[in-house]
């Protein structure tokens, strides 16, 4: 599998939002309440989706995982929710949600970002178009939750 360099460098914002995206989840799981536990089993079911998600990029990249790298701006969209930590540990549970969907709303736009990009080989498209059916999954669940929670 093959990539263009500015294929390369899309893979490469797609693998940065995704560690965003773990880092993201593990600090909500550390700082939200055990009433939340539900929760903390989601958040880490998507930090494991996000880790393979890596895992596949890397390999279309041809390096090894990224397990540390450059921020980039769609990332830097991820972590804002990230660095707002008092959000997680007393909030209520609709909180804790919204903040997890504005996260869940910039991997999604990275995502088709990347694929209305054009720059993405035939093959590397398919992968990522599977990546983005699971992120928008994700998605949706979380966006459920929190209207359920805001009821």
């Amino acid at each position: 599998m093959s990539t263009t360099e500015s294929g390369s460098g899309v893979i490469n914002d797609l693998i940065e939002i995704n560690n965003d995206r773990v880092a993201g989840f593990e600090k909500a799981i550390a700082d939200i309440n055990d009433e939340n536990i539900d929760l903390k089993v989601l958040f880490e079911e998507y930090a494991q989706q996000s880790s393979k998600n890596v895992q596949e990029l890397s390999a279309l990249a041809g390096s090894a995982p990224h397990l540390e790298t450059d921020k980039s701006v769609s990332g830097a969209l991820h972590r804002a929710w990230i660095d707002v930590k008092s959000l997680f540990g007393g909030s209520d549970r609709a909180s804790i949600l919204s903040e997890a969907e504005r996260g869940e709303d910039a991997i999604k736009k990275a995502y088709q970002d990347a694929l209305s990009s054009n720059d993405l080989a035939l093959d590397v498209q398919e992968i990522v178009s599977s990546q983005a059916q699971g992120i928008n999954a994700a998605h949706d669940k979380i966006k459920a939750l929190r209207d359920f929670a805001k009821a």
